[in-house]
C-alpha cells in the first residue's frame, strides 16, 4: 500500500499529481455530489475534496488520502459535469463571452484524521463560442466528463481569451496548492 492515495478517477489529475514524481495508487470516491441548497461555489467545491477523501480514507486509515473537486461559478451558481447533450449546451451558451470562475480545492486526510485543504480560484475569459464549433464539440463527447462542460486542455482551450489564476487548477488539481499540502505533510 502507498502512502499516498488519490482519490479520483480523473485522468487529468493522476497526470497532475504525476508531476511530482511520488509514489502514489488511485482508489475513486463514491461520494454525493448535490448541492446543498445556500451553498456557495467556494464552500460547494471544498466540501467535495473533502468528502472524496474522506470516504477514501475510512478503508486505507494508514495512508494519507489526497481529495479534489473542481467546479465552475457563474454569477454565484455551480456549473457541474453536465448529464446530457443538451445540459452541456446551455452550460456552454451560458460561459459563452464572459469571465466565470474556475474553482479547484484539495484537501489531504492525514492516518491519523487530520484534514488539511487548500482552494484555488481562477478567472477565466471565454470568447463568444460559434455555434457550428459548439454542435461539433458537444458531439465529440468531450464536455461530457467536465466541470462547465469543457476542458480547457482540449478544443475548448482555443476559445480561452485569457484567465487569471491557476491553468492546472483549471485543468482540476491546482499544483502550488497540492504542493503546499503535500510539503507539509512530508510527502514531497
Amino acid at each position: 500500500m502507498s502512502n499516498l492515495i488519490l482519490a479520483s478517477a480523473s485522468p487529468r489529475r493522476r497526470e497532475l499529481l504525476g508531476v511530482f514524481g511520488i509514489d502514489f495508487e488511485v482508489h475513486p470516491a463514491d461520494i454525493d455530489e448535490s448541492l446543498i441548497s445556500g451553498e456557495t461555489p467556494g464552500d460547494y467545491t471544498l466540501r467535495l475534496a473533502v468528502e472524496k477523501a474522506r470516504e477514501v480514507s475510512s478503508q486505507y486509515r494508514e495512508s494519507f488520502v489526497l481529495g479534489s473537486d473542481t467546479t465552475v461559478a457563474l454569477g454565484g451558481d455551480c456549473l457541474g459535469k453536465p448529464a446530457d447533450a443538451a445540459e452541456a449546451r446551455d452550460m456552454l451558451e451560458r460561459l459563452s463571452g464572459t469571465v466565470h470562475e474556475v474553482l479547484s480545492a484539495v484537501a489531504l486526510v492525514h492516518p491519523g484524521g487530520g484534514i488539511e485543504t487548500r482552494l484555488s480560484t481562477t478567472r477565466v475569459d471565454f470568447a463568444e463560442l460559434p455555434a457550428g464549433w459548439l454542435h461539433h464539440y458537444i458531439a465529440s463527447g468531450e464536455p461530457m466528463d467536465k466541470a462547465g462542460a469543457y476542458g480547457i486542455q482540449g478544443a475548448a482551450g482555443i476559445w480561452v481569451r485569457g484567465l487569471d489564476g491557476s491553468y492546472t487548477g483549471v485543468v482540476g488539481l491546482p499544483l502550488y496548492e497540492t504542493g503546499d499540502l503535500l510539503r507539509r505533510a512530508n510527502l514531497w
